[in-house]
């Protein structure tokens, strides 16, 4: 069936998650497409000659010039806006997209109802969010998926076989950058802290992508009460008529909110006179782990899935049925009663901030990239739960010296190597700092690669160690 993109010039700017499946869509809806890539590796060939056996022509090392003849660029959601391609286009009058928008605008194209989406971003706590509010949106009896950033290809969920109800999405700031259009149901934003500043370029930018997510809501704007800049963002926000600022706290819940009271999960937004009202959702126990920003997470999740007539029943059942991800505050075991607690997810400050807030008395183990963060803030806050660290990494030392100048009554011990082999000497270190009733967190506000391929294989390495410890 033609569409609006037969016999039209697309560059697709990347091969990878976004890039592959972005060409071959608009090449079955008979787009003329060219591939850019900066990248000629092994794989990049590999990715490549499937492309052109489909007939898509690939231009590889060269990920800066503009394909002539170019009407619209689709592009990896990483590519910063500074990159030569984006200013020959803009200079040209090209638009440029990215994979999420070109999702957008497929919704329903062969016919199909158009799956609402209900849309999570934030600093932290976007992939345990949208996965929970999945689980609860299957609890409810609905066809759905968590998508987006999570690493599951929205072009494939939009385009694909399965019929959805609605989609629980993740989008990371780099994807909302590149998605003018999109309107959501209802969409939340968790919290905003410092990241990605060297693509976005200032912390300004970064919260107004962040913030695109409200554009044209219908429904509710669920924000946390805890972070006024995320209430900020609902404000700016340009929505539907009717749509709803809906917020989400640990403490006791206005009207319009949902909260905590008692140890029950309850919501005074979805409820029939909210003056006096409220309804109960879960117990605190039914949130696995139940760490107060998991808590928040769940909230949030809530909060979509009542914007979306959901039942406090199903809520409750699918935050029951949610299992975390590896490596997001994962109890790995208790030896000699110290417990070790696996959140090598918590790459960023204000991801470990949460973390450390989960326990009473933590022996930490930190470290790693950096990536230009400072640590005096993390640490002042931190303090009195700490008894004692373990560091490791390339830039430990910001971390040392953050301890020295905040906690210098915290036994610090400073593990000079970076090999893979340093986590074993970490928890062995981290053991003898420790007694019982203790934490071993390993929450490394940092980046991964100086030591590890990834997070994961970080936390995979704590686990084994810890698992050589009770052996």
């Amino acid at each position: 069936m033609p569409s609006e993109f037969t016999g039209k010039h697309v560059t697709v700017a990347g091969l990878g998650v976004s890039g592959v499946p972005a060409a071959k869509v608009l090449h079955g809806l008979g787009a003329h497409v060219t591939v850019v890539n900066d990248g000629d590796d092994e794989r990049a060939r590999t990715q490549a000659a499937e492309l052109e056996a489909l007939g898509v022509t690939v231009r590889l090392g060269d990920g800066d010039t503009l394909p002539e003849g170019t009407e619209l660029i689709v592009t990896a959601p990483g590519w910063k806006p500074t990159k030569p391609l984006f200013t020959a286009a803009g200079q040209a009058g090209v638009p440029v997209w990215g994979d999420v928008e070109l999702a957008w605008r497929l919704r329903g194209l062969d016919g199909r109802k158009a799956a609402p989406w209900l849309a999570v971003t934030g600093t932290n706590g976007k992939t345990t969010t949208v996965q929970m509010l999945a689980s609860i949106l299957k609890a409810a009896g609905l066809r759905t998926a968590a998508v987006g950033n999570i690493g599951v290809s929205l072009l494939d969920a939009v385009t694909g076989d399965t019929e959805y109800d609605v989609l629980a999405v993740e989008l990371s700031s780099y994807q909302l950058h590149w998605a003018p259009s999109l309107r959501a149901h209802s969409a939340a934003v968790l919290n905003l802290a410092p990241d990605h500043l060297d693509w976005h370029g200032s912390m300004e930018a970064y919260a107004a992508d962040k913030g695109r997510i409200y554009e044209g809501n219908r429904v509710a704007c669920v924000y946390n009460v805890a972070d006024k800049a995320t209430e900020e963002l609902v404000r700016d926000a340009d929505v539907e008529e009717g749509c709803r600022a809906v917020g989400f706290t640990l403490g006791t819940p206005g009207p319009s909110q949902l909260g905590v009271v008692e140890g029950l999960l309850v919501d005074r937004a979805f409820v029939e006179d909210r003056q006096k009202n409220a309804q109960e959702l879960a117990e605190v126990s039914d949130v696995n782990p139940p760490a107060p920003h998991n808590i928040a997470n769940a909230l949030a999740a809530a909060g979509l899935a009542r914007a979306f007539g959901v039942s406090a029943a199903a809520v409750r059942d699918g935050l029951r049925a949610f299992t975390p991800d590896a490596h997001r505050i994962a109890h790995v075991a208790d030896v000699d009663g110290v417990a070790y607690v696996d959140d090598s997810k918590a790459t960023n400050t204000h991801a470990t901030e949460a973390s450390l807030a989960a326990y009473e008395s933590i022996v930490w183990i930190a470290g790693g990239l950096a990536k230009g963060a400072t640590f005096d803030e993390l640490v002042v806050g931190a303090a009195k739960r700490l008894r004692g660290a373990v560091l490791i990494g390339a830039d430990r030392a910001l971390i040392r010296e953050a301890l020295a100048r905040h906690a210098p009554e915290v036994p610090v011990v400073d593990l000079d190597r970076t090999d893979t082999g340093a986590m074993l000497q970490a928890v062995q270190e981290a053991r003898r700092l420790a007694r019982p009733g203790d934490t071993v967190l390993l929450a490394p506000a940092c980046a991964s690669m100086d030591m590890f391929t990834n997070y994961n294989q970080r936390g995979d390495a704590f686990a084994q160690a810890v698992r050589e410890l009770g052996a």
